[in-house]
């Protein structure tokens, strides 16, 4: 194999077969081949699932709708990821997100009912009935596997490292009837409620706030209530410290509420008064970074994250403040499409302090910058140059480099259909028939009324040993051109293989000509019609029926079809 779609093949016979772990390898040589290709992350990612993996079918399933948002598919995967994880609400939204794309998709309809169902529905007791309606479903929560998946997520792998809560896992997976006593324990239900995907919100920067709920008029808001501070034993240093930190902090408070009200150069101006109270916080020029981002000054932006950077290390800030400042920043640049440069800051802030959301938001630039890199390379010039060259190979009988230029031609170029065409001829060449196949097909879908390419998938077709499909071909092309020679030479060949050919095959080579035809979904459908199974069972017991049947076009067709495949022999 040596083309993409050559390995995505291979991963889909694997996966058909249940072979998980060599589908997966097979669909990754494909992504390393052609990165840009949705797909191949669609089928990974169902691949990954079916293997129990929900974080990477969920990474496969994000970068499969990064590359084409507009893939139904994608949204089903990534719903079905979050749904194995138990994030119901994060499945939920990920189904709707594509319903509001795709309303009428079965599977997107399919995956929401199914999450809903399970979310909604009350834990039940897992080895029968008659316990405790609470005890069997929250214990299988905290099955050895489970306990493994949410060691590997970042939201609940802090809760396993309290030595409380392993004592009550422990408890309860040694005597599931014990579960009630844990719904008791806040620590506990905070756990479960992270599990079931109730999400903390990132409170980094200041995000406009959504439109206030109406209350009912009899009820009241509550008051506004100031907390004391006791700051009588410090001393007059720390207190007058603790008073600016105060005063910084009421004033980026203040900040937050214009902001959220879209009044940004109120909102700045208060965060610059924050930072002149106080100028060793780095929230504060974050705060203003995601307000010119907001205002789409992504130059301003960058500005103020690189500030509040240099401002955290100096005055030792987190790390997670860190990395979140250098988050926007690689989105600032994103914007700005300089996308090697996003790329490098979201790999400095996973060093700072690791994220999802940055994991992801990597991995949609990584692949966003290899399709733009592979745009940017195109050039129909240099594409004539590099075909140019691959036929003078050709015309040497160096196939090895004409391939190499042709493919070339190909990067450059990657909708002219003639290139295609030759690069095929090159392949068939080196006996690489399957790339050969790959490469016509895709240039007769960028041009199906091209007849060279019909002569050629005809002949490959042939040398396959795919009679039936070479003679479509070849009637494709003489349709669109009745006096090409090529086409009816290959018509003609083709019906003398199928007339007289068999006579000359061994019994296992006949066996292999029909096994191979058995794989065409085209002879399989012919075959699972129960009319043509009557016309074919006529032929030995009803001989009059079947000639019959025989004067009706499409029956005939699909008899000939059967005979040119080699699954009926005449004599």
């Amino acid at each position: 194999m040596s083309t993409a779609e050559d390995f995505k093949a291979a991963g889909n016979a694997a996966l058909q077969a249940g072979k998980i772990s060599d589908a997966i390898q097979n669909y990754t040589k494909a992504i390393n081949l052609d990165g840009a290709n949705h797909v191949y992350y669609s089928n990974r990612s169902a691949a990954y699932l079916k293997k129990g993996d929900g974080h990477n079918a969920l990474e496969d399933a994000n970068a499969c709708i990064a590359l084409n948002p507009q893939f139904a598919k994608g949204y089903s995967r990534k719903g079905a990821a979050l749904h194995a994880l138990k994030r119901y609400n994060d499945s939920i939204a990920a189904y709707n997100e594509g319903l509001e794309k795709f309303p009428d998709d079965a599977g997107l309809k399919k995956g929401l009912e199914d999450v809903t169902r399970e979310k909604d529905q009350p834990f039940m007791a897992g080895g029968g009935g008659g316990g405790d309606p609470m005890g069997g479903g929250l214990a299988g929560l905290f099955s050895p596997q489970m306990v493994a998946q949410m060691a590997m997520d970042p939201k609940t792998r802090p809760y396993l490292q309290d030595p409380d809560i392993m004592a009550k896992i422990k408890m309860v997976q040694q005597n599931p009837s014990m579960v009630q006593t844990i719904l008791t324990d806040p620590k506990m239900m905070q756990m479960l409620g992270a599990m079931m995907g109730q999400d903390d919100d990132d409170d980094a920067a200041p995000a406009p706030a959504p439109s206030p709920a109406k209350k009912p008029k009899e009820e009241k808001e509550p008051e506004p209530m100031e907390v004391e501070e006791d700051w009588s034993n410090l001393s007059p240093e720390e207190r007058e410290k603790k008073e600016t930190e105060k005063k910084a902090r009421l004033k980026k408070e203040e900040g937050n509420n214009l902001y959220k009200d879209k009044k940004f150069d109120e909102a700045l101006a208060a965060y610059d008064e924050a930072i002149a109270i106080d100028p060793t916080n780095m929230t504060f020029l974050s705060n203003k970074a995601a307000v010119y981002f907001t205002q789409k000054k992504y130059d301003e932006c960058i500005e103020q994250c690189m500030k509040a950077i240099e401002v955290g290390k100096e005055f030792k800030a987190s790390f997670d403040e860190r990395a979140k400042a250098l988050t926007r920043c690689a989105k600032a640049y994103q914007k700005k499409g300089d996308l090697g440069k996003a790329i490098e800051l979201c790999e400095a802030s996973q060093l700072e302090s690791y994220s999802k959301d940055t994991q992801r938001l990597l991995k949609s630039l990584e692949l966003e910058k290899k399709k733009k890199d592979a745009m940017d390379y195109q050039d129909a010039e240099k594409a004539e140059e590099a075909k140019q060259r691959g036929n003078e190979f050709f015309r040497q009988k160096d196939f090895a480099k004409a391939v190499a230029e042709y493919e070339e031609a190909v990067k450059r170029s990657p909708k002219d259909a003639a290139i295609r065409n030759n690069l095929a001829a090159a392949l068939t060449k080196i006996m690489d028939f399957n790339g050969a196949k790959t490469q016509v097909e895709k240039a007769l879908e960028l041009d199906p009324k091209y007849v060279k390419a019909w002569t050629r998938k005809g002949d490959i077709e042939f040398a396959f040993k795919e009679y039936h499909k070479a003679m479509d071909s070849y009637k494709q092309g003489l349709e669109l051109d009745p006096d090409n020679v090529a086409c009816k030479q290959g018509l003609q060949k083709t019906q003398q293989q199928i007339t007289y050919g068999r006579a000359n095959m061994t019994e296992e080579q006949k066996k292999e000509q029909a096994a191979h035809a058995m794989a065409d979904p085209e002879i399989q459908s012919i075959l699972s019609d129960p009319v043509v199974q009557q016309v074919l069972r006529d032929f030995g017991e009803n001989p009059n029926a079947a000639q019959q049947a025989m004067r009706d076009q499409g029956m005939r067709a699909k008899i000939n079809k059967l005979i040119a495949a080699g699954i009926i022999e005449t004599r």
